[in-house]
């Protein structure tokens, strides 16, 4: 007995869904984002991005925020298209109309409880395998933050608190006080 046939997904299907549909292509495999993001989620990530693009606008430089939704096509090789809350991208050789082509230097993705394993583990080992340099999940519900970043081929991991300064490893002097962040 055969198993039955699953539709692989490919780039082109990904950009013909339609403006209202949210979703990512993981491996060939669309993913839905059924609900609307919470009123907090909404708030902590306008709170990053806006802290996050001031930085970047005083120190120059290359770099740029970009909040979701913007597509990030991971790898040419794969089919994976993912939206992070925030990406930082600081080769600008990356960007296209449609998003970004590789991976980013920074992503953060803000956890929504419908979903809190796709950022913790599927996200996680796409992400390192990409070779994105730092990856935070910021969890509003345990008002936690997890931070990862890549050193020698490997993610370190850091756990932090809402309550606390943290230093943006991918830059010598960022921190971000998320205890003085209005959430």
């Amino acid at each position: 007995m055969s198993l039955p046939q699953t539709q692989i997904y490919t780039e082109a299907d990904y950009y013909n869904l339609p403006e209202n549909v949210r979703a990512e292509l993981i491996d060939g495999n669309l993913i839905y984002n059924q609900a609307a993001p919470s009123r907090i989620h909404q708030t902590i990530l306008m709170e990053l991005a806006g802290t996050i693009r001031d930085y970047l606008k005083l120190k120059g430089g290359p770099c740029r925020v970009y909040p979701a939704p913007f597509a990030v096509r991971l790898r040419e090789d794969r089919q994976t298209i993912v939206e992070p809350d925030i990406s930082v991208i600081c080769d600008r050789s990356k960007l296209t109309d449609r998003g970004c082509t590789g991976a980013p230097d920074w992503i953060i993705e803000i956890v929504s409880p419908s979903n809190s394993s796709h950022d913790y583990v599927l996200k996680l080992n796409l992400y390192a395998n990409a070779g994105v340099r730092e990856y935070w999940i910021v969890d509003p519900v345990r008002e936690s933050i997890f931070v990862y970043y890549l050193e020698q081929a490997h993610f370190k991991a850091e756990a932090h608190t809402f309550q606390e300064q943290i230093r943006v490893n991918i830059y010598d002097d960022f921190y971000i006080d998320f205890a003085s962040l209005d959430l």
